[in-house]
């Protein structure tokens, strides 16, 4: 494979491994009313098992709030249901016969310091899928190597090139946990 295409590779595979991690982070509760920790939310509907975001609409409009509409009022108890069992969330849906609302309540110290627990298992999972990216572009390189494809130079300067890449992504994973963990652990 060609040096730059390999150098291109592991840039847009560490950018997806990146914008996944930044999605999970998205959908962690820190308190605050966010659509986007309802994403994981499955609801029977229809006699198959759908995402919510697809049988409703979501909304924060106010800080400790979300606004669940559903595009079809049947699916409103399906939908409650499915929110109120999710243990992970720990949220109690009610609901008026046209929207749900949900009230965000404050977490506890016990809870804050759970969550950051869990952003460092996520972190951790992001930083493993990088190395994998890291060790697959320098196999590749490797092999290039054996190939006489690129010279001993060109090895170790695409391998330093790469390593630099990882460092640089991995700025950003701990960027964004520092800012995620400040966010959960302010009162």
């Amino acid at each position: 494979m060609d040096s730059s295409k390999i150098i291109e590779n592991t840039i847009t595979k560490l950018k997806q491994s990146l914008a996944y991690f930044e999605d999970d982070l998205a959908k962690i509760r820190t308190g605050r009313a966010n659509a986007a920790i309802l994403d994981k939310i499955m609801v029977n509907a229809y006699q198959t098992e759908m995402p919510l975001k697809q049988l409703a609409t979501v909304i924060a409009p106010e800080a400790q709030l979300l606004q669940i509409t559903p595009f079809d009022s049947s699916n409103i108890q399906s939908i409650a249901k499915s929110i109120r069992e999710d243990q992970n969330l720990g949220l109690n849906p009610v609901d008026d016969g046209t929207v749900i609302r949900i009230s965000i309540p404050s977490l506890t110290t016990e809870r804050r310091q759970a969550i950051v627990k869990q952003l460092g298992d996520i972190s951790e999972k992001c930083l493993i899928s990088m190395r994998g990216v890291r060790h697959d572009s320098l196999k590749l390189l490797e092999n290039d190597k054996k190939s006489k494809l690129i010279s001993e130079d060109d090895f170790n300067r695409l391998s330093k090139q790469i390593d630099s890449l990882m460092i640089e992504y991995k700025n950003k994973v701990e960027l964004l946990i520092s800012a995620k963990e400040k966010e959960v652990m302010t009162i």
